[in-house]
């Protein structure tokens, strides 16, 4: 419920002195629990229905802020008919930084006039700036392709089981005439536990 009430995926647990013990995610939630009991809802009562998507050939960098300014943690690729082609997560994005180090170097000199035993003194200023950036592949490079899906009939308890079945968090649903329609997290399913 905790879970669900603050949106959030990983919540800590800790023990009768409040020492932290481990970490219990929306998935374990899924796996463990909501794929031994029977939830007989259709997935469409439990997706998100605002998605982000990107085209295939679009550079990541467009991509990675599709997905940013919609929250998720994921980006599904649509090929050139608007047709499912991948789905990206934040771990394929991270695996495509590379990290970029400039330094530069600020100097002036201050000297005193007139006098034969004078110093000049240099002060000099180093600033190192480290900044990310996406390799130059596109979305198709590197989006994981065969993407599993579920109707938007499937149960709930189907869809977990095939989310445990495949160790994955998410699912894009398919609407009857075969369009994406959404995107069943596991987040999402833990209603089907509460309610």
């Amino acid at each position: 419920r905790k879970m669900m009430e603050n949106n959030v995926r990983r919540v800590p647990v800790v023990d009768d002195d409040g020492k932290l013990v481990g970490i219990i995610t929306s998935f374990d939630l899924v796996s463990k629990a909501l794929t031994k009991i029977e939830v007989n809802d259709a997935v469409e009562n439990y997706m998100i229905t605002t998605v982000p998507t990107t085209w295939e050939k679009a550079p990541l960098n467009v991509a990675f802020e599709t997905m940013n300014q919609f929250g998720l943690k994921s980006v599904l690729a649509l090929d050139d008919d608007a047709k499912l082609s991948g789905i990206l997560t934040e771990t394929d994005f991270i695996s495509e930084i590379e990290i970029i180090s400039e330094r530069s170097e600020h100097s002036s000199t201050v000297g005193t006039e007139g006098d034969k035993w004078s110093w000049d003194s240099t002060s000099v200023l180093y600033i190192e700036k480290n900044s990310l950036k996406f390799t130059d592949k596109v979305v198709s490079d590197v989006a994981v392709g065969n993407v599993e899906v579920a109707n938007s009939k499937t149960k709930v308890s189907d869809c977990a089981k095939k989310m445990k079945a495949l160790n994955i968090e998410q699912i894009p649903v398919i609407g009857v005439e075969g369009d994406l329609v959404g995107l069943v997290r596991a987040s999402d399913l833990i209603r089907g536990l509460v309610e």
